[in-house]
């Protein structure tokens, strides 16, 4: 049997609907939308009508959105581009210690090119404490990335009362929106973020596409040179077949967000309330409140790396520890979060998504718990 599937946080299967606007410009509408003949108008129009579409979802200009080739780029480029492009005014960034790793690696790579960061500590629920944020502006910060949400634990930053402090101090605030997009309310009006970074396959959109909202006014250093594609930030021809397809799968988010959240919410917590009134000692990572509707991030106490690759048979999810020559290493996230070792150890996190079922919920349930029953022996 496939095994069910509870790993949206990693990747979403592409909508149907995606699909089908997708197939024209694979087929028929090859044009380069940057030709003036008639094969180049199609596609031309395509791109045009997918930036209106993801900038409707964030409320921004269409003029504001960068397509790019996914989050990883779009974190990319927000930073270096804008570091580099800013360093004239301070060398000195400010992030937290629960990054993606597209922006912690950056980080170092920054440091390697004189730029000083300071890494912000998290509390127990994995919140960026806005107070801390403060405290650790200089007069030489010129870049604040804090994430909206994190990617293992579920937790929702507190980036507008971030952005209160750097619009007061005058500083760059970017944002990494790509597991927040398509489950919780993303405007940056009101957010009131600088920069933002989206990932296509997070909403149902194919691998390989993203964007990178920039602010009008706001200066980054060109990302590939050439032509000028891409608000000349950009260059190279466009991803018009992915760049459709995320078009069409930020129109969706848009038209059934409450809708979504409502079920993805549902999914979610009765899951944790079916291992709860099942296994003893299971503990919620993340914070109770202020997390995505769809992420369940669960330890099970002193379970090891059988009890996880016997549920990875059966169910799609992803592991919070690791086993490498006879040591165990487990998510700097959760270590940040400071979460006991024989919790750490048995990790594991849920996500669910649009088309998750109760059955499927259900079915997940008896298997981790008969998983659970069986290791305690």
């Amino acid at each position: 049997m496939k095994p069910i599937y509870l790993d949206y946080n990693a990747t979403t299967p592409v909508d149907p609907q995606v699909a089908d606007v997708m197939i024209p410009f694979l087929k028929q509408k090859f044009g380069n939308p940057s030709s003036s003949h008639w094969f180049g108008i199609m596609p031309s129009k395509a791109v045009i009508n997918a930036r209106e579409q993801v900038a409707k979802l964030i409320n921004c200009k269409p003029e504001e959105i960068i397509f790019t080739s996914g989050g990883t780029e779009s974190n990319n480029y927000a930073l270096r581009g804008y570091a580099f492009a800013n360093r004239h005014k301070g060398n000195h960034i400010i992030t937290s210690a629960i990054e993606h790793p597209a922006i912690i690696e950056v980080c170092k790579y920054l440091e390697k090119h004189n730029f000083k960061v300071t890494y912000l500590p998290v509390d127990k629920n994995g919140l960026v404490s806005v107070k801390s944020v403060e405290r650790a502006i200089t007069e030489d910060t010129i870049l604040i990335s804090i994430m909206h949400a994190n990617n293992e634990v579920g937790t929702i930053q507190p980036i507008t009362e971030i952005a209160k402090i750097a619009n007061e101090k005058g500083i760059c605030l970017h944002t990494d929106a790509a597991q927040s997009l398509g489950k919780i309310p993303v405007n940056v009006t009101k957010l009131n973020v600088d920069l933002l970074s989206i990932a296509g396959h997070k909403i149902y959109a194919p691998k390989g596409i993203g964007v990178l909202y920039v602010k009008q006014g706001i200066k980054l250093e060109k990302l590939m040179l050439g032509a000028k594609q891409e608000n000349d930030c950009r260059a190279g021809t466009e991803n018009i077949l992915e760049i459709v397809g995320l078009g069409k799968a930020c129109e969706i988010a848009r038209q059934n967000l409450s809708k979504n959240y409502e079920h993805m919410k549902k999914m979610r917590d009765r899951l944790w309330n079916g291992l709860i009134n099942k296994i003893p000692d299971v503990r919620l990572n993340g914070h109770p409140e202020k997390r995505l509707p769809n992420t369940l991030n669960v330890s099970f106490l002193n379970m090891n790396e059988y009890f996880q690759l016997s549920l990875f048979l059966e169910i799609a999810a992803s592991a919070g520890a690791a086993c490498h020559s006879n040591s165990t290493s487990f998510s700097y996230v959760l270590e940040a979060m400071n979460v006991p070792v024989e919790y750490a150890m048995g990790t594991i996190r849920f996500s669910t998504g649009r088309m998750t079922t109760k059955n499927e919920i259900d079915n997940a349930i008896k298997i981790i718990t008969d998983i659970y029953n069986k290791q305690i022996r």
